[in-house]
């Protein structure tokens, strides 16, 4: 049977969560995570079907295509099916051909970091390297060293503090209690947890949400940030230890994080909590 490009209602989204959880393995690139979609779940299950692709035979997905913004796709392929011909010839195809309703018309990327073939297809084709991001990896056989900080795990009597730490942390957020606590009723997040970070006079510094894929898989940070008013104390290094012992705690065996690799001081402040940085990897842009 061939495969086919299928749009995603509300009642697949349980099924593309699940497979996105069964592709994670410690030493696979880092691509999209449920913890992606799970944090896209504040914008309500209908919009992120809406935002979703799945490519699948006989019934079996195997590739997930997710609108991560109005101009930036993000990919997953199946472990056993990256060096499918098959399946990159007709993601190609469904990628370039915009009757295929997968891109809109206009300038767009690709993120696609999962194998050669795709990507050197597009590029033959015209695309072009576009913006570059910082994979990193913190492994968590051992324990993770304390954080300094007091942290709280939030639930709803703590929601409110935990969008005002996110508005505070990232000035164009539009994050609201709502927006929480539709977040916190999608399928991905059974398995996470949202933090916050007390100084010593019990001020809240900062915040992290983790996502764990399932016991013994990698386990993804998004999104960490520090309070505007209480940068440069080393709050960006706590709270990332903080939810690096959160998700060893879930049962995670590895903590997963992309930055963008302008950022030098994200990229600074992960590998200040004994995260591993990897080799950068660049989105490509239609040419």
């Amino acid at each position: 049977m061939s495969i086919a490009l299928n749009t995603t209602g509300v009642d697949d989204l349980g099924d593309v969560v699940y497979a996105l959880r069964e592709w994670q393995y410690d030493g696979a690139p880092v691509q999209l995570h449920p913890g992606d979609l799970g944090w896209n779940w504040r914008f309500g299950a209908a919009a992120t079907a809406a935002a979703l692709r799945t490519w699948s035979r006989d019934g079996e997905i195997l590739a997930v295509g997710f609108m991560d913004s109005p101009t930036l796709l993000r990919l997953a392929v199946a472990p056993d099916a990256c060096d499918s011909h098959e399946l990159v010839h007709q993601m190609v195809i469904d990628v370039t051909e915009q009757e295929r309703d997968v891109l809109p018309p206009g300038d767009v990327s690709v993120e696609a970091r999962f194998g050669g073939p795709f990507r050197e297809t597009l590029m033959a084709q015209g695309w072009v390297t576009d913006e570059s991001w910082t994979p990193l990896r913190r492994d968590l056989t051992a324990p993770v060293e304390e954080s300094g900080l007091r942290i709280e795990v939030v639930g709803p009597e703590l929601a409110s503090e935990r969008v005002a730490l996110q508005r505070a942390s990232f000035e164009t957020s539009t994050f609201s209690d709502d927006k929480w606590h539709a977040m916190v009723r999608g399928v991905p997040y059974a398995d996470a947890q949202c933090l916050i970070a007390y100084d010593g006079l019990n001020t809240a510094v900062a915040v992290a949400t983790v996502w764990s894929a399932g016991s013994r898989k990698p386990g993804l940070l998004e999104p960490l940030g520090v309070h505007h008013e209480h940068r440069g104390h080393g709050y960006g290094t706590a709270i990332t230890l903080a939810a690096a012992a959160a998700l060893r705690r879930l049962g995670s065996s590895s903590a997963i994080v992309s930055t963008g690799s302008s950022n030098v001081g994200a990229v600074a402040t992960y590998r200040s909590a004994g995260f591993q940085q990897l080799p950068d990897v660049s989105d490509l842009r239609r040419g």
